[in-house]
């Protein structure tokens, strides 16, 4: 595993710097993007399932949402965005690599091998959930999902926390965008200059 992790993450991180050429932005933002994705799903289907249970169980998550919430706030969105994008930055500069490829990688591999085990269930478990439900009525489907999901999810982000990112760069679709809007106000500018001026003044 401690080979296939390694060639996921030199594949992960080739990506994401062809993202990074292609666009400017960085596997940086790119991991707060799937952060902000994952607690956004999270959340939404804690409150969309359990909205017609009881009250018990609906104080009950609604403690442990307001739990990881507060773990997330000292733990992932305590240092910003931007912070942290200047950090991988100076790192890069200095000719560092980052950290995170050794010290998650325990981590990374776990999340791995579960992604990889409950990938067939999970399929299984979508495929028939139909006849799941009708022979199982107390078997919540959903939770399966959610949760397969939710793995693969913070599998994916721990890669993109292990990559380095390129120098700083605009990016070809911003350079392309900037190109379009000069030469559009050029054009207009163009078009501007070819129409007569009316004279107003009175003789």
């Amino acid at each position: 595993m401690t080979y296939l992790d390694s060639a996921i993450l030199n594949a992960i991180e080739a990506l994401c710097r062809a993202f990074q050429r292609l666009t400017g932005r960085t596997s940086v933002w790119l991991a707060f993007q799937l952060t902000n994705l994952s607690v956004i799903v999270y959340f939404l289907w804690a409150a969309l399932y359990f909205w017609n249970r009881d009250l018990t169980l609906r104080i009950v998550v609604g403690l442990f949402c307001g739990g990881v919430f507060y773990a997330l706030s000292q733990t992932v969105f305590k240092v910003s965005f931007e912070d942290s994008e200047r950090n991988a930055y100076r790192r890069v500069a200095k000719g560092f690599r980052n950290p995170r490829r050794v010290r998650d990688a325990l981590l990374r591999i776990s999340f791995l091998t579960l992604s990889i085990v409950l990938g067939y269930p999970s399929f299984f478990v979508y495929v028939n959930r139909s006849a799941l439900r009708a022979r199982e009525p107390r078997l919540h489907v959903e939770l399966v999902l959610l949760g397969y999901l939710l793995i693969v999810l913070t599998t994916l982000l721990l890669y993109l926390l292990a990559c380095d990112p390129l120098p700083p760069c605009v990016g070809r679709v911003r350079e392309w965008a900037r190109g379009l809007a000069g030469a559009n106000a050029g054009a207009v500018r163009a078009r501007n200059d070819a129409v007569p001026q009316t004279d107003t003044t009175r003789s």
